[in-house]
């Protein structure tokens, strides 16, 4: 009968569909599955590079100070080979000034374009000033109004760069991980990358994922390709982008830790990941089968596994959207076909009874096995091993995310679908948390 040949022409869709979605997430198998390689270190350098922060500013006023202080009163770095710069865009409360008085040089800068409110107008206007001084620094490393970071990431960083890497991230931690659950999850989400897929990419030759906060990059690749070179609203991965295509590949140092803002709310947490997700897909409709063009060409892994990565953003809808409806019906057509509501001519009753059980103990297993791997295993591996560098002063501060993490992985994911469908917004102010959750 024709719906048995639509639920036949259905159950290839989605079987393609399944195929394709497990290709990422096989990936992210492989990098969990291979904690156990060692962490690259880069030889400590007696050299030390003229390092530029460099952070751009949007009303910023509630955390800018901090900011700025922490870094020139704790690195672990001689006080005249570093400089902290602020681009104070569009700011109509007194960021400038509080960047200044904490010992910040600030560039003020005002711009009316509405399509310019994002991040990368500042940013591009602070690297070429930087790049383009009389005497400019070695490195620009940029960081966001709420970012800190650890005491030797000045050092760090300089031992990579005199190594000869130009382009490099580092590991992401939370300044507020431990402030409610919405905090631990993301922090426990975004140190997954630098754990698992960062320290596996460093230690097999594969270029990393240079697309945060904490990203430095060298003076002489920046000149090389005319500064700031994007136009989108994930500006970051962009640039990794453009780089890659070029041929140059990012780097991983991880013990330089930058400490970032986590989302606090549901709806910070949503609206942060709806952007993710939104210039995910921007770049994956202008870029990212150049990537793969660029694997064909050369046959380095490295474009492969960046086009694999960012596909989910893609690969989010169909899990969101095609998925739960494909099975909804699949389940509602098994379930009246095996019990005779609806007339079969092309298997027996029978045949559909057997086809509706085994669907539903191969989704059970299938997703408690994904929820063991992706929830459970890989987030407690990450506290119990990490838990400082998540921004945790012991381990049982985390311990809690760990239970709940699958909750959040749906969350996620959803967001990121809903963010890829949407079109890309620009810069908005953006509820700050005090470090750790103290109140202020």
């Amino acid at each position: 009968m024709w719906h048995e040949i639509l639920y036949r022409v259905l159950s290839i869709i989605n079987y393609v569909v399944l195929v394709v979605m497990l290709v990422p997430l096989a990936v992210q198998c492989l990098s969990v599955f291979l904690f156990w390689v060692k962490k690259k270190k880069f030889p400590k350098s007696e050299k030390k590079a003229r390092i530029a922060y460099l952070i751009p500013a949007h009303n910023e006023s509630s955390v800018i100070f901090d900011t700025v202080k922490s870094i020139i009163e704790k690195q672990n770095y001689p006080r005249e080979c570093f400089d902290v710069f602020v681009v104070a865009d569009n700011c109509t409360d007194n960021t400038a000034e509080l960047a200044k008085k904490a010992g910040a040089i600030v560039w003020e800068r005002n711009d009316s374009d509405p399509t310019h409110r994002m991040a990368l107008y500042p940013l591009k206007n602070g690297i070429d000033k930087i790049i383009h001084a009389e005497n400019p620094h070695d490195m620009v490393i940029h960081l966001d109004a709420d970012n800190h970071i650890c005491d030797d990431f000045s050092s760090l960083m300089n031992d990579a760069y005199q190594s000869g890497v130009v382009f490099a991230r580092p590991y992401e931690g939370g300044t507020n991980s431990t402030q409610n659950f919405y905090t631990k999850a993301c922090t426990l989400f975004y140190c997954f990358d630098s754990r698992y897929g960062s320290r596996v990419r460093e230690r097999f030759g594969i270029a990393a994922h240079v697309n945060g906060a904490g990203a430095m990059m060298a003076t002489s690749m920046l000149l090389k390709c005319g500064g700031y070179d994007v136009t989108s609203i994930s500006d970051d991965a962009e640039f990794n982008f453009n780089r890659m295509l070029e041929g140059t590949y990012g780097h991983f140092v991880e013990d330089a830790v930058v400490f970032e803002d986590m989302p606090s709310s549901f709806k910070d947490t949503v609206n942060r990941t709806q952007r993710i997700g939104s210039g995910g897909m921007s770049l994956l409709k202008t870029k990212l089968l150049r990537m793969l063009g660029k694997f064909f060409v050369t046959g380095r892994i490295s474009y492969v596994e960046m086009f694999i990565t960012y596909s989910f953003n893609f690969l989010a809808v169909l899990l969101c959207v095609w998925i739960p409806l494909f099975f909804i019906y699949d389940f509602i057509y098994l379930a009246n076909c095996a019990y005779g509501n609806i007339a079969v001519s092309m298997m027996s009753q029978e045949y559909y009874m057997t086809v509706l059980w085994n669907t539903v103990w191969s989704l059970i297993g299938v997703a408690g096995g994904l929820f063991v791997v992706f929830g459970y295993l890989q987030a407690l591996f990450v506290v119990l091993t990490d838990y400082k560098k998540l921004g945790a002063k012991k381990r049982g501060d985390m311990v809690s995310a760990v239970f709940l993490f699958p909750v959040f992985v749906l969350l996620y994911g959803g967001a990121l679908a809903y963010g890829a469908l949407k079109k890309p917004k620009g810069w908005k102010e953006i509820k700050r948390n005090a470090p750790n959750g103290e109140d202020k």
